[in-house]
């Protein structure tokens, strides 16, 4: 299943400037998501990260991967309508610079669910290079 991003708002609350998911290409409710990022120099953080070396930080590619899980979690008939909020990040791995211009593919596979907790492995490639992978543990809550 593909997701468009009018879609994507209707099951994850983040919005500008922090709607970081522009597709899903596929995803399972309860057991994994993909989807991509596509960066642009007219993104907010390029004004200071670096002016003169456009880079993404590291923190929002991580927050995509999250957003992406997110997907896979609220897409789920018994969450739909909550939050979900970061309750750890572990395992994190910088393998490589994303800039303007560049497709991120975002993956997140969940790996362990357990009431309201749920575990997640996230991988982010460009080019098919891997650039970040993270375990992320995420907290399901009410609005």
């Amino acid at each position: 299943m593909e997701l468009n991003s009018n879609q994507i708002a209707a099951i994850n609350p983040h919005r500008y400037p922090f709607a970081l998911v522009d597709r899903i290409t596929d995803y399972q409710p309860g057991e994994y998501a993909k989807g991509i990022k596509c960066v642009s120099v007219n993104e907010m953080q390029f004004m200071g990260h670096f002016p003169e070396h456009h880079v993404m930080p590291g923190v929002l590619i991580v927050e995509a991967l999250a957003q992406t899980g997110c997907v896979a979690i609220l897409s789920q008939e018994a969450f739909k309508g909550k939050l979900v909020f970061f309750a750890g990040i572990n395992k994190c791995k910088f393998k490589g610079q994303v800039i303007p211009g560049d497709v991120v593919e975002l993956e997140c596979q969940l790996t362990r669910m357990r009431s309201k907790i749920g575990i997640g492995e996230a991988t982010a490639k460009v080019n098919g290079k891997v650039v970040v992978t993270a375990e992320l543990t995420f907290a399901i809550g009410d609005k």
